[in-house]
């Protein structure tokens, strides 16, 4: 870190520590006597109460999860609170915006999101690989379509609950035909016009067949061209941590010649690499995309590949297990870092802990 955190960022680290101390003595342990999907949909639908309820922001507040006093981020023509944010993949239909900013994040990313409601693919489909704190997930972009979530994010904003940027990640349709994606992914941009603060085209999902073709060059550039000529907001692309470094090069490349704003690395990997031994039959049998753990070296290798390529604003995702990773995602180049997994083992008081592990940090 080139700067220790600000004075404000300690007692809130303390606080992170004491909440994700009791997390994982009395929440986690309750949470994963329950199917893996079914504690995550219990977790949004826990947030979306919360979020709604001043009383218990008032709560949240007490034990250390509001918001964090972190060092403010102009990025994207936007004003961050701090470098921290949720990732795609927790909150796929919006139920949970208020929520998510009453524990303290930053931004939050929605989604992903596709045109078209579908059902994902069958269950189950979500694993926790507990030894090597990660997760393999196969949902298959489960959502309840575009519209639903645009519905969703038009009744909050226009009630003043929405406090914090808010990006959304969209993705293809199963049904549409590659082919087609263009216009897929351009019936999302439509339906979200004046709502998204930021959009993020997601071709780097492992989990919808042929998406991840999407990040060929030629593919790539007719739909991101087109993507960042409809959109009202700036576009940002997210990139797969198993691309060579020059298939990443010219994904990279693809996406600056076509206006995009922003680039995030990563999504989830096919590599099993850094698995525990305890874990590695399941992880070898269960199809999907990996995270955790085992993905934090990738993620910032990929990061520190990403601005080396280019000056556009990066977003840090993979393996953000404690404050020190997502300081050393925003040494590695990122501007903003977004948690997931993590949460699923350190719980929320890690918010806190990575806000004030990244005060100051290079752009402080």
């Amino acid at each position: 870190m080139s700067m220790p955190p600000t004075s404000a960022a300690v007692p809130r680290r303390v606080l992170g520590t004491v909440s994700t101390t009791a997390y994982r003595r009395l929440v986690r342990p309750a949470a994963w006597r329950l199917d893996a999907e079914r504690a995550h949909h219990g977790t949004v639908t826990a947030v979306d109460l919360m979020g709604r309820s001043a009383l218990t922001r008032g709560l949240l507040a007490a034990g250390g999860a509001a918001v964090p006093r972190g060092e403010p981020v102009e990025l994207l023509g936007l004003r961050f609170a701090h470098r921290i944010g949720l990732a795609a993949g927790m909150d796929k239909d919006g139920r949970g915006v208020p929520g998510w900013g009453a524990l303290g994040f930053g931004h939050v990313e929605l989604g992903t999101v596709t045109a078209r409601p579908q059902p994902g693919n069958p269950r189950p489909r979500l694993v926790r690989l507990t030894s090597s704190g990660a997760v393999i997930n196969r949902m298959g972009f489960n959502n309840e379509g575009v519209e639903a979530l645009a519905t969703r994010l038009r009744a909050d904003r226009a009630a003043g609950r929405v406090r914090l940027p808010v990006g959304v990640s969209i993705g293809k349709s199963k049904v549409t035909p590659v082919e087609e994606a263009t216009e897929d992914y351009l019936a999302s941009v439509r339906a979200l016009e004046g709502l998204a603060d930021y959009l993020a085209v997601n071709v780097s999902s492992p989990n919808t067949p042929g998406l991840r073709s999407l990040q060929d060059a030629g593919p790539l550039a007719e739909l991101l061209t087109a993507v960042v000529g409809a959109a009202d907001v700036p576009v940002l692309v997210k990139v797969a941590p198993d691309l060579t470094a020059p298939a990443l090069e010219q994904a990279v490349g693809v996406a600056v010649d076509a206006g995009v704003r922003g680039v995030i690395a990563t999504n989830t990997t096919l590599s099993r690499d850094g698995v525990d031994p305890r874990d590695r039959a399941v992880a070898q049998a269960e199809g999907g995309g990996l995270s955790g753990a085992p993905l934090t070296l990738r993620a910032r290798e990929v990061v520190g590949q990403v601005r080396r390529l280019t000056d556009l604003p990066i977003i840090g995702v993979g393996g953000v297990m404690t404050g020190a990773d997502a300081a050393a995602l925003v040494d590695a180049g990122a501007d903003l870092v977004q948690l997931y997994t993590g949460l699923v083992y350190a719980g929320p008081g890690l918010v806190a802990d990575a806000v004030a592990a990244t005060s100051g940090a290079r752009w402080g």
